[in-house]
């Protein structure tokens, strides 16, 4: 994915909080099985009841 725009990246929503995110290099491998945009998304879904 080199040169690359942003605005043509793959992009998800998010499980926790339904904003959209694009793909970023450190996600290559697991791409499939990113869920959150951030930790702090990811560490609220796994608190709430």
């Amino acid at each position: 994915m080199k040169n690359v725009k942003k605005e043509h990246l793959p992009e998800k929503k998010c499980a926790t909080c339904g904003r959209p995110f694009v793909w970023r290099k450190k996600w290559a491998r697991v791409w499939e099985s990113v869920k959150y945009c951030s930790q702090r998304c990811s560490k609220e879904k796994q608190n709430a009841p």
